[in-house]
């Protein structure tokens, strides 16, 4: 039958077609370097790590210069011609008092490390969080250049597939295959346009996932 010929032969064709196609040229390792740096400035996530980094920084530096708050100055001012008898000083003029806080000042050289470990933890979370999105983005553009072949692939079996069913059309009119013989032709084709459009849509939902990660549009990228 002609119509299991139009069948086995766009099947043959979608075979070779993914049998010999590949991927692999069509990947830009460049774009990728631009998505991931785009990423890595863009992405909320990573914003949100470099205000932690600056507040465990300014943590840091707010411990290391808090080493004299331990200590407290007072003064007091008792004119020299003033005469309390109720509190009567020895000495008068201005007098200054300094109190030391024995137990904070025990306790600053461990609040100094506990901040400057705190920073490093919070920098070991940033680097990881950054290769977790470097490998995230690679994944997601892979994923994208499938889909993207995919779609190339199905468009040239529906092209195929649509002149070997105007073919069949043309018997069909004349008589030379059966109407069951064009319908399966028609089935064929229609399966093959359904297929196209699925891998278009995941396509748009691959593009929509990268996109989600430089919170910018792929066309916007150069």
């Amino acid at each position: 039958m002609l119509s299991l010929s139009l069948l086995a032969g766009i099947g043959a064709y979608n075979r070779q077609a993914f049998a010999q196609q590949s991927m692999v040229p069509d990947v830009s390792y460049l774009f990728l370097e631009k998505l991931i740096a785009t990423a890595k400035q863009n992405y909320p996530v990573v914003k949100q790590n470099k205000i932690k980094e600056e507040i465990a920084d300014l943590q840091v530096k707010q411990q290391v210069l808090n080493w004299f708050s331990p200590l407290s100055v007072s003064y007091l001012s008792q004119p020299n011609n003033t005469i309390n008898l109720v509190d009567p000083r020895f000495f008068t003029g201005y007098q200054v008092g300094v109190s030391v806080n024995i137990g904070e000042i025990l306790q600053k050289p461990g609040n100094v490390k506990i901040a400057k470990k705190n920073l490093a933890f919070t920098e070991q979370l940033t680097a990881q969080s950054d290769n977790n999105l470097e490998l995230l983005v690679k994944q997601r553009y892979f994923l994208y250049i499938q889909q993207l072949n995919n779609v190339k692939l199905f468009t040239k079996s529906l092209q195929d597939a649509e002149g070997l069913l105007n073919d069949l059309k043309l018997r069909y009119e004349r008589g030379e295959v059966t109407f069951k013989d064009y319908s399966e032709g028609l089935i064929g084709y229609s399966t093959i346009s359904q297929s196209k459009i699925e891998s278009e849509a995941l396509l748009l939902t691959a593009k929509a996932s990268i996109e989600e990660l430089t919170v910018t549009k792929l066309e916007d990228i150069k």
